[in-house]
Formats: structure tokens, C-alpha cells, sequence
């Protein structure tokens, strides 16, 4: 197994399921202590149970990503715990999804609190550690903050955000020691297909992706833990994923008559 990794200490947000889980094993694999954060302790503690059984320490750290003041004492409990943060990785997030007409206020203001606010006050807390390491400042956005299609405006509008975040921070932090990654994934495995605009989580709801194009999280959390690694500044994952930012980038036209096409539903 890969490594790279070996002594540092890594930060997730969203680390209790989805590829916050599975990169908290990958990075684990490769020799890292790993802290995970999110609002069920019971699956944090179950993250932690494997990182353990990997050889690595684990932490499982309570938080709400919305709420400022909670991402602020979980990356003191990280540094407290560890003495150091190394990478840390603003990854938690939901969907919001639906026609713009049909958002309400509620809808928008708490997609943006979890997707937006939640990767800028993981940012904030983290860095001041991160400084301290020459360390790996990590965001993930995701394909649809590049290309923007009918049904995902407020989705879009918080990852284009993130987007605009991670660049800049690229700018800003060059010649600190401290890189920030972007990282933006096209279609991988994820039960945010199943939760709707309220946060309901429902289990018979069906991912209407195509399957084919569908990565396990388990391949994503590998080509993941290698762009942080390299401290690369911007990197999409899957080949549909690189296609659909390459369109966006330099065929904005047909990205238009494409989504135009689309029926009201």
C-alpha cells in the first residue's frame, strides 16, 4: 500500500459515511492519524473503530458545520488531542435540489449554511494549525460547480462558491507552506441521493445516475488521498466528470441548448 501519509494528521468533516468515511480509511492505510467530524457520533465512532483496527489513532469530534462556533472547538479538540493538524479536509455538505421558482428561503439558506459557510469556517479554524505544519488546506466541490444544469441552482451556487474559495486561498497561501487542494468529483456512491431538501434521509429513495458512471467511494478516497498529497491546486475526478468541466469550460453554448432541453418535472 501506497503511503506518504506516515505520521501526519488529517481533519475530515463529514467523515461518518461517504467518501469523508472512505478517505478517513484511505489516508488511515497510508499512516495517518485520522479525526473525523459530522453530526452522528455513532457513525464517527464506528470510523474511529476502523481507523483503530488499521493500527492508526482515531478521534470522532461531534460538529455541526453549520454552526461556526462548533467547527471552531473541534479543530482546537484535534489540534489539543493530536498536537498538530497536518491536512485538513472541508468535505461535509448536502443537496438541495429543484427548480429555482420552487426553493424557498428555508431551502436555500440551509444548503448554503452546510456547503458554503460550513467549508469557510472549516477553512478559518484549520489554517492557523495548518500554518503551523506547512500543511494541506482540502475542499471539495464537486463537477457541478462548474457546469450548471436546470433542477441544480442552489446546488451549483454553493459548489461554484466553493470553487471561487479554493482558488483564491491557492493564491493567497502561496509562499506560506500551506497548499490548498480543490477537489471536484463527477458521480461517486453517496447517500446524498437520499436525502431531501428538509435533511430527511430516505432509504428507498433511487439514485437516478447512470450506474455505469457511478464510482465506488472506495476508488475515489485512492485518487483523492494522491491529488493531496502532490498538493495539487484544482483536481476533477472521473473521466465523465473532466468531459462535462471541459464543456462547461469551452462549450458554454451547448451546455445552454443541452439544459434548455430538459423538461419542467
Amino acid at each position: 500500500m501506497a503511503g506518504g501519509y506516515d505520521g501526519l494528521v488529517a481533519w475530515i468533516t463529514g467523515g461518518g459515511s461517504g467518501i469523508g468515511r472512505e478517505l478517513a480509511l484511505e489516508l488511515a492505510r497510508r499512516g495517518a492519524d485520522v479525526a473525523v467530524s459530522g453530526r452522528r457520533i455513532d457513525k464517527l465512532e464506528a470510523v474511529v473503530a476502523e481507523i483503530h483496527a488499521l493500527g492508526r489513532r482515531g478521534l470522532a469530534v461531534p460538529c455541526d458545520v453549520a454552526v461556526d462556533l462548533q467547527v471552531r472547538e473541534a479543530a482546537a479538540k484535534v489540534a489539543a488531542h493530536f498536537g498538530r493538524l497536518d491536512v485538513a479536509v472541508a468535505n461535509a455538505g448536502t443537496g438541495v435540489a429543484g427548480r429555482f421558482e420552487k426553493l424557498g428561503d428555508a431551502e436555500w439558506r440551509r444548503q448554503m449554511d452546510a456547503n458554503l459557510f460550513g467549508v469557510v469556517s472549516t477553512a478559518r479554524w484549520a489554517l492557523p494549525e495548518l500554518r503551523k505544519c506547512r500543511g494541506r488546506l482540502v475542499l471539495i466541490g464537486s463537477v457541478n460547480g462548474i457546469i450548471w444544469l436546470p433542477g441544480t441552482a442552489a446546488y451549483a451556487a454553493s459548489k461554484f462558491a466553493v470553487r471561487a474559495i479554493g482558488l483564491t486561498l491557492a493564491q493567497e497561501l502561496r509562499g506560506s507552506g500551506v497548499s490548498c487542494t480543490l477537489i471536484e468529483p463527477g458521480f461517486v456512491r453517496s447517500d446524498i441521493v437520499k436525502v431531501d431538501n428538509q435533511g430527511r434521509f430516505h432509504a428507498d429513495y433511487r439514485d437516478p445516475r447512470p450506474k455505469a458512471l457511478v464510482w465506488p467511494t472506495d476508488r475515489a478516497a485512492r485518487v483523492m488521498a494522491r491529488a493531496i498529497l502532490r498538493r495539487k491546486r484544482e483536481f476533477v475526478f472521473t473521466a465523465h466528470g473532466r468531459l462535462a468541466a471541459f464543456v462547461a469550460r469551452h462549450l458554454g453554448w451547448l451546455v445552454h441548448l443541452v439544459g434548455a432541453r430538459i423538461p419542467h418535472r
